[in-house]
Parts: C-alpha cells; structure tokens; sequence
C-alpha cells in the first residue's frame, strides 16, 4: 500500500544538496516539483517489476529499496540497495527500454517518481546535471565490472567478507557496531551469489573467529580490519 504525500524537493529536501539534483536552477526545480509525485510505500510493495515498461525514474528519499534481478529458476541476484539520495530506473527511462531490474521496498521508504518526459527535459536544459548523470552511470557500470570479476575470480568467502563491508560503509553501524540494514541469510546469498546454505555456514565460522556477531538479522561486525584481509581489500 501506499499513500500519496505532497513532498517539496527544493527547500524542504534534505537529500537535495547531496545528489545530482543540487544542480538545478530554481526553475528547474519548479518545474520537477510540479510534475513529480511523491509517495509513502510499506516493505514489501514493488515499485516496478523486471520486463516492465517504466515511465520514470525514482528519487530515494527514505528508506531502503532492493534492486534486483530474477534469474530462470525464480531465485533473486540482489544488484544493489538504494537509499536516501539515490536514483534508480534512469537507464531504462533514458535507453526507452524495458526494466533490467525489480525494485522492491526492504524498509519502509518515501519515495519521488519524476515523470520520464520531465527527466528528459531536464537533461536536455541543464548541462551540469547531465554531466553529474554520466558519471553516475559510469559509477554504477563500475561496480557492475567489479562484481562480474568477483564472482569469476573470488571464493563465497571472500565474496561474503567484501559484501559485509560494502554494507558497512553504505549504511553505517550503530553503536553497538551493528550493521544498519537488516537481510535475511537468503538475502545475504543473493547479493554474494550462493546457496542461502553457504552463507549461513560462513556467517558461522566469522562469528566462531569473532568477527562478527548474530542476532536474528542484525549483523554486528566485530574485526573489521580481518574482514577486509579476507576478502583482499585495500583500506
């Protein structure tokens, strides 16, 4: 479910000033805030699936979203979590073709769909937010490459170490060193690429070495230097 919620993303966005939109004109910013809609979704509502046609783009202002992908045999390869800030569906929007990927609500968020039609617009007008775009693109085929080469040439362990930092430096831990996003052990082997088997016996022996703890879903990550020497990383 969902619950439409009028949201201004000029003075009142918190997240304006650290993503691409800081550099809009005032009338550009006019322009997104009048065509945009922004909307309250409850975990588990899916903003657009896989094979779909999308007709915009969305802005994440709370919350977590789970971008993924659906292979033959049902099961879920997690490419990526967005948080507040982040844009996801542009390249379908911007190649006009169907959706790669599903996106589905993890935790609670509040998020803002721009029109494709306005996106474009904005692109076109506004050279610096285009540029600012490019990069973010060549960022996120990047991290794809990294990961491609992972998978060929790394060992779940190492694969699973080098997840377990990336969340911690995406979304912090708290004071209890505990990692703030909460996945299920199945979730935890989609992003790493194995069986949810192999990922519960590996989360095992880390805590058994005392680099991590469990409780339920929550992660804490106790050594983090000897996780990065696990999986090959470079501070």
């Amino acid at each position: 479910m969902s619950a439409n919620i009028q949201y201004n993303c000029g003075e009142d966005c918190h997240i304006r000033s650290s993503s691409i939109f800081k550099h809009l004109t005032n009338e550009d910013l006019d322009k997104l805030n009048f065509d945009k809609k922004s909307e309250s979704y409850k975990r588990g509502t899916v903003l657009y699936h896989e094979g779909s046609r999308i007709n915009g783009c969305y802005c994440i202002q709370k919350g977590i979203i789970k971008v993924y992908k659906t292979g033959v045999d049902g099961k879920e390869q997690i490419i990526r979590f967005a948080k507040h800030g982040d844009l996801i569906g542009f390249r379908s929007v911007l190649s006009k073709e169907l959706a790669c990927t599903t996106a589905k609500v993890l935790e609670d968020a509040f998020v803002c769909h721009i029109p494709a039609q306005t996106f474009i617009e904005l692109i076109k007008n506004n050279g610096t937010f285009s540029l600012e775009l490019l990069q973010l693109a060549c960022r996120e085929l990047g991290e794809a490459n990294a990961y491609i080469t992972d998978i060929a040439q790394k060992t779940v362990r190492e694969r699973l170490a080098e997840i377990l930092i990336h969340l911690k430096n995406e979304f912090g831990l708290d004071d209890h060193k505990i990692l703030q996003i909460s996945l299920t052990r199945e979730e935890l082997a989609n992003i790493v690429g194995t069986a949810t088997e192999s990922v519960i016996r590996l989360l095992s022996e880390f805590k058994h070495d005392k680099l991590i703890d469990l409780n339920g879903r929550k992660i804490a990550v106790l050594n983090e230097a000897a996780l990065i020497r696990i999986a090959n990383l470079y501070e």
